[in-house]
């Protein structure tokens, strides 16, 4: 019998993608996370390949006895039961970087929609209103000449680093892993501490997992030290900003706005406060899943599992779960 993938269906994996690189020798089910067929497909299934849908606590383990490779197609891995996974003996990975572009791209796009107030002037032009305001009132802002604090110099982090220096940005970052000397200089970016970074940096984007010491790392406090006129931007879990006090920031003009692709709560509320405000630009937790990725993160997701099957390690584990 061939070894089983199982794939959890998800409106943001493409399976005709899925089905065009997976590879031969293998067995190949798709269904819907906690369905019957799902839950019958465990018993057979060594590799799992998907988003971190539903729970997969000891349970579901004890239901997948021969479970060798849990691959996500996320970079993202905060809804993984770590612990459940190190009972097992399971090792779990994310997608080597697959959605990094994407990120990065987007981080700049939401950098450049705040300063550039892009819904406003839309908003302006479709509602018959050409130009609106005066020069001094409307206050459009350049990239070029500012500084970017890159919050975890990553994959995505790096990749913000070198797209920002092409706007002619100076970049400078803090991250818990140090690059050497050597490394920075070849980067064009400067560590520093992170209170540092949040007073000194004009933009400040966030590129770090959500783990218990990424919980709502920037709150009050941190957003206090940041300039009046600074901007935040986060394209990675919503619940490392303190919502409720980047609201009364941005209301207050603590900092002049932010742009946000992930929130606390996710889909959020229609009354979230933030979407009375003038002076952020929100987009659905879609930074990552563009059309180019779908064929990446299948490449590398199968990629590991055929490591695996020839009883190599897998890559990209994620670092609570290495050696």
């Amino acid at each position: 019998m061939a070894p089983r993938i199982l794939i959890p269906a998800n409106p943001l994996s493409a399976l005709d993608v899925m089905r065009e690189l997976a590879p031969a020798g293998f067995e190949i089910a798709v269904a819907a996370f906690g369905s019957p067929e799902f839950q019958a497909a465990l018993a057979e299934t060594e590799y799992l390949v998907g988003l971190g849908e539903g729970a997969m606590d000891d349970a579901f383990y004890r239901a997948c006895p021969k479970l060798k490779l849990v691959q996500l197609l996320s970079a993202g891995y905060d809804r993984v039961d770590i612990e459940a996974a190190r009972r097992a003996g399971v090792p779990v990975c994310n997608n080597g970087g697959a959605n990094s572009v994407a990120v990065s791209e987007h981080a700049m796009m939401l950098m450049l929609a705040v300063c550039r107030r892009l819904t406003w002037l839309h908003q302006n032009v479709v509602s018959g209103r050409w130009r609106g305001n005066d020069v001094a009132n409307t206050r459009l802002y350049e990239l070029h000449g500012r500084t970017l604090g890159i919050v975890g110099l990553g994959t995505i982090g790096k990749k913000t680093a070198r797209l920002a220096q092409a706007f002619g940005m100076a970049v400078q970052y803090y991250d818990i892993a140090r690059l050497t000397e050597d490394q920075a200089d070849a980067l064009g970016v400067r560590f520093r501490l992170l209170d540092e970074l949040l007073r000194t940096s004009d933009l400040v984007t966030l590129h770090v997992p959500l783990t218990p010491r990424t919980r709502h790392m920037i709150g009050p406090a941190e957003l206090g030290l940041m300039k009046p006129t600074a901007y935040l931007i986060n394209t990675s879990r919503g619940p490392v900003v303190d919502e409720v006090a980047l609201h009364r920031a941005l209301a207050d003009g603590v900092i002049a706005g932010a742009g946000l692709d992930v929130f606390d709560q996710e889909p959020p509320a229609a009354d979230n406060p933030l979407f009375r405000l003038p002076n952020v630009v929100l987009t659905p937790h879609y930074a990552g899943p563009t059309w180019d990725n779908q064929y990446s993160r299948f490449r590398n997701g199968f990629d590991n599992v055929q490591r695996v099957a020839r009883g190599e390690a897998p890559l990209w584990v994620i670092p609570e779960l290495r050696g």
